[in-house]
């Protein structure tokens, strides 16, 4: 089973790409695949490191398939063949 994963922004500039394809196991939450990036692509450890957790000033906004998480099942939404995970950096000012 494969996904597709998107960098926008600055994320493309930490993951060094664009796009990847990576292969998961059926029944993967997006938790697990965002601890998976985490490890795979140090410099992104601290941006999901906040996602993970539940932090409401979170420093990613994450869309699959163009719906963003928290109307799906937030962290816990199990992922499909197919599904485009995309991240977002959001940024927060005072």
């Amino acid at each position: 089973m494969a996904l597709t994963i998107k960098f926008i922004g600055a994320l493309r500039h930490l993951s060094g790409k664009t796009q990847l394809t990576i292969n998961f196991q059926e029944g993967m939450s997006l938790k697990e695949l965002v601890t998976k990036i985490s490890q795979q692509m140090p410099k992104l450890e601290k941006t999901f490191s906040d996602q993970q957790l539940n932090d409401s000033r979170s420093n990613a906004l994450i869309l699959i398939n163009g719906r963003e998480i928290s109307v799906l099942n937030g962290l816990e939404t199990k992922l499909n063949d197919g599904d485009e995970i995309v991240f977002v950096p959001v940024v927060h000012g005072g």
